[in-house]
């Protein structure tokens, strides 16, 4: 029901993404980012995010990419839980 932003780390409704489109909006609703080409530049983003200790970065992205796997990233629940625990560390509610 809703989508994320790689750009800023936000999630957007699927209606309100709907509706942004709908006016012409071709890029991100809430930073004005243009969305990434590929899954590497998404890749990319995120891990920018999670270099300046962006806790969304590291606890909605990037942590669960290294969990599950994905972006052509190998497992590895010790990156995962490694980024989880900084998040958390941060204040992160």
């Amino acid at each position: 029901h809703s989508g994320f932003n790689a750009c800023c780390m936000k999630r957007i409704c699927n209606g309100c993404d709907y509706a942004a489109e709908k006016r012409g909006m071709d890029d991100c609703a809430f930073c004005r980012t243009p969305f990434p080409d590929s899954s590497a530049d998404e890749l990319a983003m995120i891990q920018a995010r999670v270099a300046k200790k962006d806790p969304s970065a590291m606890i909605c992205r990037l942590g669960e990419i290294y969990c599950f796997g994905g972006y052509e990233l190998q497992e590895d629940m010790q990156k995962a839980i490694d980024l989880w625990t900084e998040a958390a560390e941060s204040s992160v509610r």
